[in-house]
């Protein structure tokens, strides 16, 4: 499994090839459908859904200001509770104390619960280097690896894969990672998990190490909580000696009362669960049950750069729910892959470019991956506006301006290939600056020439007609018409 999306091609190129993928665009639509219909009635039957969605995302503009008394909270009480916390400014730094902790413990294998902050950062791939053997035990993620894949989406990592496909990637690459695929395996899903579940319980029972996220952490205790649907992440929880936690640091919520909110909210916005059949929670460590050894690592790799963005950083309320991604047009056309990253779809759009900042062509591209439509925000259970955030960041591909960058404000230069854009811009308000001269002087020149206009436009505007027409001038402006109809004033 590649573990890395850095060097991939930007946004319009990665979606011009997988729209084109007819088998890719059936899944991702029947997938996508289902979900969201399931979700809707989830959520409808809940009276006071507005109002938890509201306090949600209250809870968290309220920890984020506060952030930093909170982690320091966090990490009082996970020490107090018998466990080690580890602060990581990047990626590297989190890859390195990772893998120096298992190898610690003289293992060359690991189990892991999904966990997105472990894929943002490529860890599979700095363990296998370091000699170490990670597997993944959640279905959609084992497929994935099994596949020599890269997970699609946020809750349903193979959502791009079909029944067929997984049958045979079962047959094929199992025996390379353990128990292989039983005789006669079929494209059934009882049959094909029930596979899964032989392979994983080996790897469950003999694993040593366990790796895992979190969906929220509880300051006032030291708290870590994962919620999931199959069980394995109660195994690698349980199971394992030692046990490493890799979780962002914006998954922190102050109080156990403040959990209660999104522990209603999460369920019904991904699964379309009243609640999660498994809600794992842990502190520290126990004598005689769970792990012996219990690491936090607290991954910053951006976040506080995206803290300091005051428009930015609601995309930090994310609780990982999926629901932006099932109702989104672009991603139900483009796929998962298509974004870079390992966060896909909406969210993906606004949070990526803020991890990694804009300086590659496929960080600058992710904004521009939206129709703007709104319907990421009307789903999002913690009331993210994403298409302001979105025009936000397209706003400093185009401009630059200052941002933070690895804590320090730095001005950033303007991304490659908007200079005609911003000419553009310029000229535009240029003209509406003076509306009786330059607006009205362009208004009946275009008009006047309206015959000869084409339909396609060439240079930079060529991307922009591909998929539309240049809109028909009509023969006079409104302000005329006005003048010529009501015999009204024309005014600035």
């Amino acid at each position: 499994m590649s573990g890395t999306y850095l060097g991939m091609p930007p946004f319009p190129q990665a979606a011009a090839v997988s729209t084109k993928n007819t088998r890719l665009r059936a899944n991702l639509t029947h997938a996508t459908h289902t979900i969201r219909d399931k979700r809707a009635a989830a959520v409808r039957e809940l009276p006071d859904w507005a109002r938890l969605r509201a306090a949600g995302a209250a809870v968290k503009d309220r920890t984020l200001r506060h952030l930093d008394h909170y982690l320091e909270q966090l990490e009082a009480a996970v020490t107090a509770a018998g466990g080690t916390v580890h602060w990581a400014a990047d990626a590297r730094e989190a890859n390195r104390i990772v893998t120096s902790l298992v190898r610690a413990t003289g293992e060359t294998e690991v189990v892991k619960v999904k966990s997105m902050a472990t894929q943002e950062i490529g860890l599979n791939a700095a363990l296998e280097a370091a000699g170490v053997r990670a597997y993944e035990t959640d279905l959609a993620e084992l497929i994935v690896q099994l596949g020599d894949d890269l997970p699609s989406h946020i809750l349903v990592p193979a959502i791009h894969r079909n029944r067929d496909e997984i049958r045979d990637i079962f047959r094929e690459r199992m025996a390379d990672w353990g128990r292989p695929a039983p005789e006669g395996l079929t494209e059934e899903p009882g049959v094909l998990a029930e596979a899964a579940r032989l392979h994983l319980r080996e790897k469950f029972l003999r694993a040593k190490v366990g790796v895992s996220g979190a969906n929220f952490m509880v300051a006032e205790t030291g708290t870590l909580v994962v919620v999931e649907s199959e069980g394995n992440g109660r195994m690698c929880l349980t199971l394992p000696e030692t046990l490493i936690s890799v979780v962002g640091i914006e998954k922190i919520v102050p109080t156990w009362q403040d959990l209660e909110v999104f522990l209603q909210l999460l369920p019904r916005s991904s699964t379309a669960e009243r609640m999660n059949p498994y809600t794992s929670m842990w502190t520290g460590t126990t004598d005689g049950d769970g792990p012996r050894t219990f690491h936090l690592v607290l991954l910053d790799n951006g976040r506080s750069d995206t803290l300091a963005d005051t428009v930015g950083r609601q995309a930090l309320r994310c609780i990982r729910c999926s629901a932006c991604l099932n109702v989104c047009p672009v991603y139900e056309r483009a796929g998962g892959h298509a974004y870079g990253s390992a966060y896909p779809g909406p969210i993906g759009a606004i949070l990526t470019p803020q991890l990694r900042g804009v300086g590659s062509e496929l960080d600058a591209s992710l904004p521009y991956a939206s129709s703007l439509c709104g319907a990421c925000y009307e789903v999002c259970p913690v009331a993210i506006d994403i298409p302001e955030v979105l025009v936000h960041l397209r706003e400093r591909v185009v401009q630059g301006g200052e941002a933070t960058v690895r804590g320090v404000r730095t001005r950033i230069r303007p991304a490659k290939g908007h200079a005609a854009e911003r000419a553009a811009m310029r000229a535009a308000r240029w003209a509406l600056d003076h509306p009786r001269t330059a607006l009205r002087a362009g208004q009946l020149l275009a008009a006047r020439t309206r015959r000869f206009h084409p339909r396609r436009l060439p240079g930079p505007g060529r991307a922009w007609t591909a998929s539309r027409e240049v809109p028909a001038v009509p023969a006079e402006s409104f302000r005329d018409w006005w003048q010529r109809e009501r015999g009204g004033k024309v005014t600035r």
